[in-house]
């Protein structure tokens, strides 16, 4: 399973941003394989639209989860229209919210 989760850095070991579309990083991971990519949130820096850029970016990279801290509507509409499933994080680092979300102990967001 392929899963994003808004970071402020660019590993694993930083912490959960709790913005989506305006988060400086998104990690996505590969839940089989424990492999990961970093992507520099270009949408992050733009004027307006930031959630529904970061949610095609999500659709784009072929992600099935999404774990952050908040979600805007416009975000949340592109991302259920896609089926992509969306969790609370905790603050805490990027793995740990892995690890949590592994054993099914994040909270799915179904609105803002």
């Amino acid at each position: 399973m392929k899963i994003c989760i808004s970071s402020n850095g660019n590993s694993i070991n930083s912490d959960m941003d709790p913005r989506f579309g305006r988060s400086p990083y998104f990690i996505i991971a590969e839940t089989e394989n424990n492999e990961y990519e970093v992507i520099e949130n270009a949408a992050a820096i733009s004027g307006g639209g930031a959630g529904i850029t970061s949610g095609q970016l999500m659709i784009d990279k072929g992600v099935t989860a999404v774990i952050t801290g908040n979600m805007g509507p416009n975000a949340m509409d592109v991302l259920r229209a896609a089926q992509i499933d969306i969790y609370k994080g905790m603050q805490m680092s990027v793995e740990e919210n892995i690890d949590k979300f592994s054993k099914g102990l994040l909270k799915k967001i179904d609105k803002t």
